[in-house]
């Protein structure tokens, strides 16, 4: 019996070790391997599958597409006709999708009309306004035909999951220990995790103005100085409080401490740079229509003074609903902050981009109770003005775009997170046109848009919020492939198309979702001509680059 058993061991012993060498030989290497399933990394995805590369995407969600399928749908582009390749693919098969009235659920195709900043002019032949549940089937529309692996809810292991030799990654490691192999790596994810992880210098925060010669980076507390640059936009109230809003939890009593969210140690001097990070929110899809809507509800905890800035801006004299509530298609919006006390949860991020997982999800979770709190308030707290509660009561979340059942998204609206220092650091010289690079990869349009970072107390003692700022570019300007690459002696096989080397302010003008769909697509393109030439992405032929992009219908100039 004994030796029957000892057989019977040896037997499962070496069936073990075949089946499991049989599982390392068949481990499925590939040659472009994308971190993030954002816009930017489907994108890249279905350029590497066109290009008949091997393609992984892995997401760390359930679900593709970024803040793009996350609920904004209204599309801050700037000039539209800069926006070209796959992203203007994936606008087209928007206004495909509108143009079918089975897709008209909650109402008729005729009564729709945007009535945002993107409007669709006659016989475009792209639609710029879509619901988040839409945008979801397009992108898997467009992926359904290609090959490309996707994995969901996979999580880099941030400390020693990269694997790095000579400067080039080999493989990339998960939490849950799964190993993928490849020969170029593509961060495509809001917050950098895969470049940092794999040790390229990046920075977090604000650069000072001196640093790069700007004039609209670090601290920008003096509105009457940005007004005289004569290129400001200050939208009004420049998302401010009215004048005169008391800070203190007691009113008038310095003593009886700040209200919550104030930050005592604020603003700092001008142009100076700090580790601040520009607010998050979520991009709300809401509803008016009664069989779709959730109506808004008090979150558990709710404390209501959170909101007492909120409160005493109405009582200070404010008069409007703090909203920018854009139409989307079935009576659906995107809603976005505006004016002094709204949806960005202003200094409440600055852990975020380097926080680990289990801490990101606890910010989330707190700038989703804040949001909730905020739009409860509007639509029923007393103190609100009864036609603010009027209005706002009217709208709720939707029943059929998310999973949660409260209505509410996962993703939270990362506006900004680590930025990559490369070779070449777009500035606000190249937003401006006053530098031009050479080695263009897409064009960005948009202005240059900084939410606020910071609420601070003004030396009359009032409430204040800092860092706001919206300047104008002249016209497209293109990005450099520089920026999208690390430094060689950092990385020779990873592209970094969202989290790119440029500045707070520069960044804030190629932050859209629109043009990292352009640079994810050029990111592909430039990994595979890497992969074709045998050679470092730092060192591919430009020319030959340029004429692929135009091939694939990018707009370079």
């Amino acid at each position: 019996m004994k030796k029957l058993i000892s057989l019977f061991l040896s037997f499962f012993l070496v069936l073990t070790l075949y089946m499991g060498c049989e599982r390392a030989y068949t481990t499925k290497d590939y040659d472009i391997i994308i971190y993030g399933g954002t816009s930017a990394g489907v994108s890249a995805a279905i350029q590497a599958s066109r290009m008949d590369k091997s393609v992984l995407l892995i997401e760390t969600t359930n679900r593709i597409g970024g803040l793009t399928t996350g609920g904004l749908g209204q599309t801050d582009i700037g000039n539209k006709q800069a926006i070209g390749g796959i992203s203007r693919e994936f606008y087209q098969n928007i206004k495909k999708y509108y143009e079918n009235p089975e897709n008209w659920i909650w109402q008729e195709i005729i009564e729709y009309r945007d009535g945002g900043q993107t409007r669709t002019e006659e016989g475009e032949d792209a639609m710029w306004t879509f619901e988040p549940s839409v945008a979801l089937k397009v992108y898997h529309s467009m992926m359904e035909d290609e090959r490309i692996d996707l994995v969901y809810e996979q999580h880099l292991n941030r400390e020693t999951g990269v694997s790095k030799k000579n400067g080039t990654i080999s493989s990339i490691t998960m939490e849950s220990g799964e190993t993928y192999s490849g020969r170029i790596f593509i961060d495509a994810t809001y917050e950098g995790d895969l470049m940092a992880a794999a040790g390229i210098s990046y920075t977090v925060g604000r650069e000072s103005n001196d640093q790069y010669g700007e004039s609209l980076n670090g601290v920008q507390a003096n509105d009457t100085s940005l007004a005289l640059l004569g290129n400001i936009s200050v939208n009004g109230r420049n998302h401010n409080f009215v004048h005169g809003v008391d800070p203190y939890a007691v009113k008038g009593d310095g003593s009886s401490g700040l209200l919550p969210f104030l930050d005592p140690e604020g603003p700092g001097e001008d142009g100076k740079g700090d580790l601040r990070v520009q607010a998050y929110c979520f991009r709300m899809c809401l509803t008016d229509h009664p069989e779709n809507r959730i109506p808004f509800e008090k979150p558990e905890g709710y404390n209501e003074l959170d909101y007492e800035l909120l409160l005493r801006n109405y009582e200070a004299g404010y008069d409007r609903i703090p909203w920018i509530n854009s139409s989307m298609p079935n009576k659906k919006t995107d809603t976005n902050n505006k004016d002094g006390f709204s949806t960005d949860f202003i200094g409440q991020n600055y852990d975020y981009p380097e926080a680990s997982y289990a801490e990101r999800e606890k910010i989330i979770e707190r700038h989703r109770n804040y949001q909730k709190g905020l739009m409860w308030s509007l639509a029923y707290h007393k103190r609100i003005p009864e036609k603010i509660r009027k209005e706002v009561s009217r709208w709720g979340t939707c029943k059929d775009e998310f999973e949660r059942e409260d209505g509410w998204q996962q993703q939270l609206y990362i506006r900004e997170a680590r930025r990559m220092i490369g070779d070449m650091v777009m500035t606000q010289k190249h937003c401006e046109g006053i530098e031009v690079v050479s080695d263009p990869v897409g064009l960005a349009a948009y202005g240059m848009d900084s939410h606020n970072v910071q609420r601070y107390i003004t030396g009359e003692g009032f409430a204040r919020n800092e860092g706001n700022v919206q300047a104008h570019v002249k016209g497209p300007y293109p990005i450099s492939y520089r920026s999208i690459v690390p430094k060689e002696k950092e990385c020779t096989n990873l592209l970094v198309p969202v989290c790119l080397s440029a500045t707070h302010i520069a960044f804030g003008s190629i932050r859209m979702e629109p043009v990292f769909m352009v640079l994810g697509q050029s990111s592909a393109i430039a990994a595979a001509q890497s992969i074709d030439q045998a050679c470092a992405v730092q060192q591919i032929d430009y020319e030959s680059l340029y004429k692929i992009l135009v091939e694939y219908k990018q707009r370079l100039k």
